[in-house]
């Protein structure tokens, strides 16, 4: 059956890629956050720990979300290792990292977040897709109040 939610099909699909991007960034995040969850050592374990874990929680509720906004604009959602790979600006971590370098991509990884989110404003405010909008926004808050927060453990 034909989607007839008053925007275009070629805009809801230029949504529904730019969101596949968002849902790659944020689940390459959520990956990044929960192994740094699992491998975070030294003085600031315990904050860390409790830190990544309620951030990796937000996350995996977050991909939920996303995806479902790409289907309700009538497109499948990217739900592979390799599909995120390729769509993803945030790149995986080898290795463990010391917990400052951890907070350092953290705060990195989020930033990409709110940029990723923020490029698709301009086509989903020209064909008023409010929805996706309403999204957008509070994405883009979540991920720069996390940004803040961790960058707030680096100071000295």
């Amino acid at each position: 059956m034909d989607i007839n939610i008053g925007i275009k099909d070629q805009d809801r699909k230029a949504i529904a890629d730019g969101l596949s991007r968002l849902l790659a960034d944020t689940y390459t995040l959520y990956l990044k956050t929960h192994n740094f969850h699992w491998n975070v050592a030294g003085p600031m374990f315990q904050t860390l720990h409790l830190m990544f874990e309620q951030q990796y929680n937000e996350l995996a509720l977050a991909v939920d979300l996303i995806a479902e906004r790409i289907r309700a604009l009538g497109y499948p959602a990217p739900g592979t290792y390799a599909e995120y790979a390729k769509l993803s600006s945030i790149q995986e971590t080898a290795g463990v990292p010391k917990a400052v370098k951890m907070i350092e991509l953290l705060v990195a990884g989020q930033e990409a977040v709110v940029r990723t989110a923020r490029s698709i404003f301009p086509l989903v405010e020209k064909v008023n897709d409010e929805p996706t909008a309403d999204l957008l926004t509070q994405r883009m808050q979540v991920h720069e109040k996390t940004a803040w927060m961790l960058r707030s453990l680096l100071e000295k």
